[in-house]
């Protein structure tokens, strides 16, 4: 599976508080990964994801591998942003998810270029599962 297309990209609203900047009044370096996650975790819940139930029932879970971020330009006090979520490549061990974050909207000035890789694992014996290629297919949010 390669790069989705547009219209098979998820877009998350977030607004900049003052508790997510630094002392130079643009957003902490570390808070977009925080926004990317809110960003992700609502996109597999709107692909029927129920990551609750995953790992009480099934004993699985997803969880983050590596991560990935390019800043291009800052976001400060009060800026609206547009969090976006799209499934990259998959392998069988592996998923990308491929994120931007821009200013306004999604036509808006991109913020920041990135992503996560991230993995299945058994809940009890912490071991990497199979990722199914059939796992995100016929997945569309509404």
């Amino acid at each position: 599976m390669g790069s989705s297309d547009s219209s098979d990209v998820f877009e998350w609203p977030v607004r900049v508080y003052y508790e997510d900047t630094d002392a130079q009044g643009v957003v902490y370096y570390a808070n977009y990964f925080r926004f990317m996650e809110r960003a992700r975790t609502e996109w597999l819940r709107r692909l029927g994801f129920d990551q609750k139930k995953m790992l009480n029932e099934e004993r699985r879970m997803f969880v983050v591998v590596s991560t990935r971020a390019e800043f291009v330009m800052p976001a400060q006090f009060n800026d609206e942003l547009i969090v976006t979520a799209s499934l990259g490549s998959l392998t069988r061990a592996s998923f990308d998810i491929e994120q931007n974050i821009y200013r306004g909207s999604r036509d808006g000035e991109l913020l920041l270029r990135g992503g996560v890789k991230a993995a299945i694992l058994d809940a009890d014996t912490m071991r990497p599962q199979r990722v199914s290629a059939s796992l995100f297919e016929g997945k569309k949010y509404e």
